[in-house]
């Protein structure tokens, strides 16, 4: 979801920003622009569509030698996809320029204040009064700085700012609250972005803004504040963890497709160092610092959105199974909005892939002050909730480039059948067996994606239909809910995950023969009850696509379209579902024409409400 980068120093930035924008394109956007500085005069270019558009526009400038810019890709929120919508936004007179990720919540109300004392607004952004403040507050004071943090202390809302002013050429003002944003520090020239892959290829040294702070970057220094606290803060660089090596396309088609084959990988890493299946060990060292306290815990709340939320709905059954501690699984978006009573033995995880879903800070700040343990589960090392979180465990999944989380769901669930085993403190009679078997879980992987030609002729088979169910039991349910998720996502068409014992209670009225159904019934105790449910299906007209674990020959009394997983104990059995499900989804965009990276309407990261 929208997207800032800007540049000080260097003989020409305009290229850097480009290149920045296209780095954050996978973000989800509908239109781009920038804003540069040239010898005291500003450019300002927009434009409707890919940055690949804007990029033309740019080469028929003259913006060789700009020293200074701000560039955004807006995901429209207030106001329809227009140049006049696009970022940067100016004042009056073009002197301040402002490029702004989130939501000003106050915005009608400062506008009626700025139209009452002459202020004239032309988009129908929330956005478009921070210049326009800044400028009402230089009226009075000269100094840009003090202007930006006078307009910054009416802002209400979450933003991550970047401004430039043509009278002080040499800085990029930034400010932060509830919205990523970074410094990178380079040589004789530094940066800012919204997220690290827009700088990765020039600096590796970065400063991670804490809410409440405003930074004055120059070619030199940087020099950071907090607005809040009128108070100098001195900013500590750290270095990125971030392999730009391993998000690189290669032969792949998609980044989709190239994520979805990343799994074996995947797994690999979220458990190097922590599965040690030789010593009958899971050492997690993200929750050592918090190991006394995690003794007393008797109840866990975990809160996630999308597929991180399905990926805790399989932690909850992993944890109460393996550890047993209670466990019960929010959407954060409603969590937040509760009341309900907590204690001190209460643990709260939070689940995101990229560490800034917006709904799930607001939970983790929810609780602040009810002494609860706060954990995290995430991949971006450095993100927001890393931050505020008492301790938590990375996924270290690499780059997911793709919109719709593919190795994000295989990690995250790695990584909660890792706390589970973890909390459990070895007493679970499927401790050893789940050691030794998340070891073997890559080889069993790539004998899925071995089947990916396979997958994909199912796909073609049914691409006609319009309207799909994914059902299973237990384990198998969850990952229906995301199998579900990933069809709508991708290819648009209408898919509902439910439990399989459900379907006597509403789903069997939508079954006929233009109404599939996907039917997940690996090996477990619940395997025959499932498939009780697809006879219901079949004596409907309903056609059957069905996941199976190997061996599984009662299946084909019910369907001949059938995709076989091998063997493996019912605890990881959603780790290689949700890879069949993935490249189902995959290939059935493909097949359709959509666009598999980029579904319309979603972004990557939900930075706001």
């Amino acid at each position: 979801m929208c997207g800032i980068v800007g540049v000080v120093g260097g003989k020409s930035v305009t290229s850097l920003l480009i290149d920045g924008l296209k780095s954050l394109e996978y973000r989800g956007y509908d239109s781009a622009g920038i804003a540069v500085i040239n010898n005291s005069e500003a450019i300002n270019i927009k434009q409707v569509g890919q940055v690949e558009l804007l990029e033309r526009k740019t080469n028929e400038s003259s913006l060789s030698v700009a020293k200074i810019g701000i560039g955004h890709t807006r995901w429209a929120t207030h106001g329809e996809p227009t140049i006049t919508n696009a970022h940067p936004h100016s004042n009056a007179d073009g002197t301040v320029f402002v490029v702004h990720n989130g939501i000003i919540e106050n915005y009608k109300e400062i506008r009626r204040i700025l139209e009452k004392d002459g202020y004239t607004f032309i988009s129908q952004t929330d956005t478009e009064v921070i210049p326009h403040l800044i400028d009402y507050y230089l009226k009075s004071n000269s100094d840009f700085k003090d202007a930006f943090i006078k307009a910054l202390n009416d802002l209400s809302g979450s933003y991550a700012i970047a401004a430039i002013y043509t009278k002080t050429p040499d800085s990029i003002y930034v400010a932060r609250l509830s919205s990523p944003l970074l410094i990178g520090v380079g040589k004789d020239q530094n940066y800012v972005a919204s997220d690290a892959s827009a700088i990765i290829n020039h600096t590796q040294k970065v400063i991670y803004l804490k809410d409440y702070e405003m930074a004055t970057v120059t070619t030199k220094k940087v020099q950071v504040h907090n607005f809040k606290r009128k108070a100098d803060v001195k900013p500590e660089p750290e270095s990125l963890d971030f392999d730009l090596e391993k998000a690189r396309l290669g032969d792949f088609p998609h980044y989709l497709l190239k994520e979805i084959f990343d799994a074996p990988e995947t797994i690999k890493l979220a458990s190097a160092g922590r599965i040690r299946p030789k010593s009958n060990i899971v050492k997690l060292a993200g929750l050592e610092s918090v190991q006394e306290q995690l003794k007393y815990i008797d109840r866990i709340v975990i809160v996630a959105c999308g597929t991180s939320y399905y990926a805790g709905l399989v932690g909850e059954y992993l944890i109460e199974e393996i550890a047993g501690i209670p466990v019960e699984v929010q959407v954060a978006s409603e969590f937040k909005y509760r009341n309900e009573p907590f204690s001190k033995n209460t643990a709260l995880i939070a689940i995101s892939q990229s560490g800034e879903t917006a709904d799930t800070i607001a939970a983790i700040n929810k609780v602040q002050d009810y002494g609860v343990l706060k954990l995290g589960v995430v991949n971006v090392v450095g993100s927001t909730i890393s931050r505020i979180t008492d301790a938590g465990v990375y996924c270290h999944a690499g780059p997911e480039l793709s919109v719709a989380s593919t190795k994000a769901f295989i990690a995250q669930v790695t990584v909660l059948l890792e706390i589970a085993l973890s909390l459990s403190d070895g007493k679970s009679k499927l401790y050893k067996p789940l050691i030794n078997e998340l070891a073997e879980i890559p080889t069993k992987l790539i004998s899925i994606l071995n089947q990916s030609d396979k997958i994909e002729s199912l796909a073609k088979k049914y691409s006609k239909y319009r309207d799909f169910l994914y059902i299973g039991r237990g384990y198998a349910y969850p990952c229906a809910l995301e199998g579900a998720l990933k069809l709508k996502e991708l290819t648009y068409i209408h898919a509902e995950g439910y439990p399989a014992g459900e379907m006597k209670h509403g789903p069997l009225a939508m079954i006929d023969s233009n109404f599939p159904s996907f039917v997940i019934a690996t090996g477990s105790s619940l395997t025959e009850k499932t498939l009780s449910n697809v006879s219901e299906i079949k004596a409907r007209g309903g056609p059957i696509i069905a996941v199976v674990s190997e061996g599984n020959k009662s299946i084909k009394n019910y369907t001949g379209d059938v995709i076989y997983i091998p063997k493996t104990l019912e605890q990881t059995q959603p780790l290689l579902v949700g890879t069949v499900l993935h490249l189902f989804a995959y290939h059935m965009a493909v097949i359709l024409g959509k666009n598999v990276d980029r579904p319309r309407n979603l972004a990557k990261s939900v930075t706001v409400e």
